[in-house]
């Protein structure tokens, strides 16, 4: 094999850096202690913990005073500048979603993204330059050929990095190219569909490490109850998530394991939460839950005490971090407390009914259930029973989305997503654990946390703002709910509750079918007197695969006006959504898109808004146009008349089938008179 000029390659390249006065550091230097520390602590290329050592490095300043930290690889073989998968993306996770350490180690750019990884997870910088060099000796003339490959890693490119350009030589890190470089950088928008890609690749990831944190609390931390689990998993992360220039993450190293009260790790998470708290100007009485509450955990005798140096909460601590610390630094906009919590729940020994009472709906349900309620930039949502807010998550990244492709002056978008994260969604939820991870939900998801309210939203809440404008009258005009099954007519008391409190607007559930068939016959009788059902759609019986196995349907609503025994239902049977479920423990995706499912959806919610024209994937057998006898309440689960008379084309294929039949009997026959 030909021999490594990899000395070749750094000393070419770190020339250029040295001609272009710019303070580069090398391998062994420090850039600064935050960089250092975070690639000390990130997975080393060889899989183990620490020691990333990029071969050279530079922080550098845009003309808008940003930070970028330039990471650099050198290797010094042919062809080993990077390698990609078959989406071109660098491929560093294998098909397990585990480090694929052989091309971090092998190829430049892999390298230099993994380090860039390192700077997402444990730094506050989101904007990172990832450059991998290599090179070689041309054998005819001796000259040195290298090749560069620039890649921009980023919270919004999930960190899995994109090519910003070809490049000969590192002139663009130049003072006076650096701002143009960047601005070429900026320009680099993935298409929606490729960012929905990397988004659910990183979903796969956040379960695998969900399932990973979870086994190891569970497997080697004696005596954590569940609900001490999650207020562990929701402090470390409010500890860790900081506000920029104000309140610094907590970092590992903080936390001393000292026993004396006032500097026990408890003691010192507590703190910082209250800080966070305070900066992010939530009601004092909310504040003063949260804090309450997570103290009940944190500030254990237990939890605190001190065995071999560290104890349990350091130890724990260290664990979140270390496990999720990039999913949630990276901002993804996903019911990540969601996925939290249904990993925690298949934990609990709790029997099938009470499960079921908690199960939460899958984000691309929770989507559907938001389209479906026609949610735009100036809708007020809200959700009578909020679980982990998975469901007001779907509605705020709607409604955000609606409002970045509409609005084109910079300054009204940001006034717009202000308002709608802290007046256009409220949530009610009774259980003040999950409660707990509503809340969380909301502040990693940039904060729509205010108006989620610790609330029984069937005997305790008046329909007011939880916080702000309390005076006022939420004017909620579209609804979205996942009931708790076991409550009466199914749910039902909660949709005729929310209904009631609209002035116009849509509402989507998704419920327990047999609230359509008989079980909340007068609670729907009652609802149609003043509201139109507008669809009724059978969903997958899979749907809750491993949580429960009951049959759900969602129903559409148009508010406040009454149903008319001749108003057409559409009744579609969504059975096969395209997707195709497992519940492996081990899987690594235990949900995979087998036959279009994406466009199922797509289909499902123009059918319902336009009707039959919109048919495509599915068709008349699945789609069926009726009415509904608005004084029943147990009609609402139709589907579509079977044509049993006989055509013409039945008869000739019966008769086909039985001369076919005959022959093959008479050649049988024959086959057998002569043996």
């Amino acid at each position: 094999m030909a021999q490594s000029i990899e000395p070749n390659i750094a000393d070419l390249a770190n020339g250029w850096l040295k001609s272009y006065k710019l303070a580069y550091k090398l391998e062994q230097e420090s850039l600064n202690s935050e960089i250092d520390k975070a690639l000390d602590d990130y997975y080393s290329k060889n899989g183990g913990i620490g020691g990333n050592r990029p071969d050279a490095k530079l922080l550098l300043q845009d003309k808008n005073l940003d930070y970028y930290p330039i990471l650099i690889e050198y290797k010094g073989y042919k062809g080993k500048l990077e390698k990609l998968d078959a989406n071109k993306q660098v491929e560093n996770k294998t098909a397990k979603n585990e480090p694929h350490l052989k091309n971090i180690n092998s190829f430049a750019v892999n390298g230099a993204v993994h380090y860039a990884n390192a700077l997402l997870h444990h730094t506050s910088y989101t904007d990172i330059i990832a450059i991998g060099m290599t090179g070689y000796k041309d054998e005819n003339s001796g000259k040195i050929r290298h090749e560069i490959g620039v890649y921009f890693v980023s919270k919004n490119n999930y960190g899995i990095g994109q090519k910003v350009g070809d490049f000969s030589d590192f002139s663009f890190l130049k003072k006076e190219n650096f701002d143009a470089f960047i601005e070429k950088v900026k320009m680099l928008n993935l298409p929606q569909e490729e960012l929905d890609r990397l988004k659910e690749q990183r979903e796969k990831e956040i379960d695998a490490s969900l399932v990973k944190l979870n086994n190891d609390i569970y497997q080697n931390e004696k005596g954590l109850g569940e609900n001490d689990r999650v207020y562990l998993v929701a402090a470390s992360i409010i500890a860790t998530i900081g506000i920029p220039n104000q309140v610094p993450s907590l970092d590992k190293s903080e936390l001393k394991s000292q026993e004396f009260i006032g500097g026990r790790d408890g003691d010192i998470l507590i703190n910082r939460i209250t800080a966070f708290l305070n900066k992010k100007e939530l009601p004092q009485d909310k504040k003063e839950l949260i804090i309450r509450t997570l103290s009940n955990t944190l500030l254990t005798e237990n939890i605190n005490k001190v065995e071999n140096g560290e104890s349990q909460l350091k130890r724990v601590f260290t664990k979140i971090v270390d496990d999720l610390g990039i999913y949630y630094k990276i901002g993804l906009t996903t019911d990540f407390t969601g996925k939290l919590f249904n990993e925690m729940y298949g934990w609990l020994g709790f029997s099938q009914d009470k499960l079921n009472d908690v199960v939460l709906t899958p984000s691309y349900v929770a989507t559907l259930l938001v389209k479906l309620a026609r949610v735009n930039k100036d809708s007020y949502v809200w959700d009578f029973a909020t679980g982990s807010a998975g469901l007001l998550v779907a509605a705020m990244n709607e409604m955000l989305n609606d409002a970045k492709n509409t609005i084109t002056s910079p300054e009204q978008l940001s006034q717009k997503e202000i308002k709608i994260k802290a007046e256009q969604l409220l949530g009610l939820e009774l259980l003040s654990s999950v409660y707990m991870l509503a809340i969380l939900n909301m502040i990693l998801m940039g904060d729509g946390s205010s108006n989620i309210l610790n609330k029984d939203s069937l005997s305790d809440f008046d329909g007011k703002y939880g916080f702000g404008k309390t005076e006022e009258t939420f004017p909620a005009d579209a609804f979205v709910l996942n009931p708790p099954y076991s409550a009466s007519g199914n749910g039902m008391n909660f949709v005729e509750r929310a209904l009631n409190m609209m002035n116009k607007g849509y509402a989507a559930i998704i419920i327990q079918n047999s609230a359509g068939s008989g079980k909340a016959k007068e609670y729907n009788k009652r609802i149609l007197e003043k509201h139109t059902l507008i669809a009724s759609i059978k969903m997958p019986i899979d749907l809750f695969i491993g949580k429960s196995s009951v049959q759900t349907n969602v129903y559409v609503f148009k508010v406040n006006e009454k149903h008319h025994k001749d108003e057409m239902v559409k009744f579609i049977d969504f059975s096969n959504d395209g997707y195709t479920r497992t519940n492996r423990k081990k899987a690594s995706n235990n949900l995979k898109d087998s036959d279009r499912a994406k466009e199922r959806y797509e289909e499902v919610v123009n059918l319902v808004r336009f009707g039959k024209s919109k048919l495509n994937i599915f068709t008349c057998k699945e789609y069926y146009e009726g009415t509904i006898n608005p004084k029943n309440g147990a009609d609402w689960n139709q589907t579509a008349p079977i044509d049993t008379k006989p055509t013409l084309a039945d008869f000739k294929k019966t008769v086909s089938d039985y001369l076919a039949w005959e022959v093959s009997n008479i050649l049988k026959g024959r086959g057998d008179l002569g043996k």
